[in-house]
């Protein structure tokens, strides 16, 4: 259908509509939209009067859903009207505590993140990130739709319209700044986020989902509880796509969700979605990875982990040589200061083919 105009009215999640002409011949309950199945659409006035419709013979089912088809460019993807799949869960703010409260309101601190595209002229050609925006903010927003609420991950609030996703804020600093601190952390401090941590992932993993860029700076610790935060989701994949080399050709992301009707033989589309595994940072990202080899994310995620678990056991950050890393090299030297996990560590760190997974029964006990 074609928009020609939205007017908003005065009632909660209620809109009207307005169609091109062409269309106005089709049946006006599908010339409006709700924000909300529990809601009716509103007249311009904002009182709503129920029209029965006298030349109706008899009910007819439901229409079947629309299939939501994803938008190519980032600009698109938080445009009216806001799929139903991106809204904010039930009580977004249910485990938040408000900033400030008034006689009819509360007020939240959050972060809104938006797209930046980014154009620029390269030897006369015109280049452009938003088809890797476009992937990475609905890579982004599949973990926060899918992936159930937990502590260690932060808190998904909804999507503003035209604008970006609303996320938590977290009053915190990155893990790279609290390990740099001195004195160094203790060894029950230590543990506890190993465990947090472990548990984070081991949730985001049994949703069949990875997080693709873990290191140090994309974990936050809060200020008030030094609770663990899991961020920026981007490069996460699904265990469930077909993985192709972030060298090749940029495959289309949405190529499973085309339907090409009216032709014969039909056509055969993949079933499955193809994304691609981008290298994280370094030097968290799987040698795997590096090598544009990777197959298994979920097994990247735990090499990412290993090389975060020594950095915090050292309370200092770690490097190794790239062509070293790129064999699957660990030198001995990486565990030099490691006094908790370097077994534990030693067993992420392995060859993807004998590499422990992440487990959320491997929570360790501090001693007391």
């Amino acid at each position: 259908m074609h928009i020609k105009r939205v007017t908003l009215t005065s009632k909660k999640n209620w809109w009207m509509v307005e169609l091109d002409q062409e269309e106005e011949k089709v049946n006006a309950s599908t010339k409006s939209f709700s924000s909300s199945e529990e809601t009716a659409v509103a007249p311009d006035n904002g009182h709503y009067v129920h029209q029965v419709d006298t030349n109706a013979k008899e009910p007819t089912p439901n229409p079947s859903p629309a299939v939501y088809r994803p938008p190519r460019h980032p600009t698109s993807i938080f445009s009216f009207p806001t799929p139903t799949a991106y809204c904010a869960p039930p009580n977004p703010t249910a485990n938040l505590a408000p900033v400030a409260q008034g006689s009819a309101s509360e007020l939240f601190k959050c972060v809104v993140k938006k797209p930046d595209v980014v154009q620029l002229e390269i030897n006369g050609e015109m280049q452009s990130n938003a088809s890797d925006v476009t992937t990475q903010f609905l890579a982004e927003l599949r973990v926060y739709t899918t992936v159930s609420r937990h502590r260690n991950i932060a808190a998904f609030l909804g999507c503003l319209e035209n604008v970006g996703m609303v996320l938590e804020y977290v009053d915190g600093r990155t893990l790279y700044e609290v390990i740099k601190v001195r004195p160094a952390l203790t060894r029950p401090k230590k543990i506890d986020f190993h465990n947090q941590l472990l548990a984070g992932l081991a949730h985001l993993h049994s949703y069949g989902l990875s997080h693709g860029d873990l290191s140090l700076l994309n974990i936050q610790v809060t200020h008030s509880s030094d609770t663990i935060k899991l961020l920026d989701f981007g490069r996460s994949v699904s265990t469930s796509s077909i993985f192709s080399p972030p060298s090749d050709e940029p495959a289309d992301p949405f190529i499973h969700l085309a339907r090409k009707p009216n032709t014969a033989p039909p056509t055969k589309i993949p079933t499955q979605k193809v994304e691609q595994i981008h290298p994280g940072t370094r030097p968290f990202a799987a040698p795997e990875v590096l090598r544009e080899e990777c197959q298994d994310p979920l097994l990247a995620d735990a090499y990412s982990f290993g090389m975060v678990l020594v950095s915090i056991d050292r309370c200092e950050v770690v490097d190794m040589k790239p062509w070293e890393q790129r064999k699957d090299v660990v030198p001995d030297s990486l565990f030099v200061g490691c006094e908790i996990f370097e077994q534990r560590a030693r067993e992420y760190l392995r060859k993807w083919g004998s590499r422990r997974r992440l487990s959320k029964n491997d929570v360790m006990v501090a001693e007391s």
